[in-house]
């Protein structure tokens, strides 16, 4: 196959509920969408980023670091919807969504999505998972995936799935979703377009849009240690978790 045009699109929005404007919000000294951005910059894979924004002190921000940026609808209610309306200005083979609250991201993870399009020119959209704890797995922030045989999605739930009818089950595994996303750029377009589904909207998760409407999810492993920004408190977490990063890399 031809080497596929890749575009990474960050979806940034200030007026998150839990966390107003913590697409701004410093770790270690720098906005936290400029670490995002710099992050997936370092992907090899990846050949243009923008942040996706409706924010002018988004776009300063970026463009201040030197970054670029596609301004947005106000009206978006999810993140989908505004990496669509970015999507449809740019040409691009796959468009990448990678949260702008994942300022642990890190290049390879973002490659090890992307690599099945290389293989499989049917596939049309990708996303990672990692291995955690039944303790982990019992937190409904935690969106939880189960995967066939060929490492496409069967469900995604905020409950811990699969449930473990037999309490004495040696090896009880349960995966984390990690919310970066690849897709086809026609597929994503189309994609948008969709009304949202029962499933969808019972659980809140968009993915589920795509499984029930008949398509393929492929779910890749990894081991990268993510800490998403939901509220304040997450960002010494973060701070601390790139502390640890350091020493390990020094």
């Amino acid at each position: 196959m031809s080497k596929l045009k890749t575009a990474a699109l960050i979806p940034a929005r200030y007026a998150s509920t839990r966390f107003p404007g913590k697409a701004l919000a410093k770790i270690k000294g720098k906005a936290m969408i400029v670490r995002v951005y710099q992050a997936v910059e370092k992907c090899e894979m990846i050949d243009q980023v923008y942040v996706a924004t409706d924010d002018l002190r988004i776009k300063n921000v970026v463009e201040t670091a030197g970054g670029k940026v596609i301004m947005t609808s106000a009206r978006h209610q999810s993140g989908t919807d505004r990496i669509a309306e970015a999507a449809a200005e740019i040409e691009a083979d796959l468009i990448v969504n990678i949260q702008g609250d994942e300022p642990l991201i890190k290049a390879e993870s973002i490659a090890r999505a992307v690599e099945p399009f290389t293989k499989e020119d049917q596939l049309k959209m990708s996303t990672l998972k990692r291995e955690i704890s039944a303790d982990e797995a019992a937190n409904p922030d935690l969106v939880k995936v189960i995967t066939d045989k060929d490492d496409y999605a069967v469900y995604f739930s905020r409950s811990p799935i699969p449930f473990y009818r037999n309490a004495g089950v040696d090896e009880q595994i349960y995966y984390q979703h990690i919310g970066l996303y690849v897709y086809r750029r026609d597929f994503l377009l189309q994609y948008a377009e969709m009304e949202q589904t029962f499933l969808e909207k019972a659980e809140s998760l968009e993915q589920l849009r795509a499984l029930e409407n008949g398509f393929k999810i492929k779910v890749l492993e990894t081991d990268a240690r993510l800490i998403g920004v939901d509220r304040r408190e997450d960002i010494e977490l973060v701070e601390k978790e790139i502390e640890t990063r350091n020493k390990i890399e020094n």
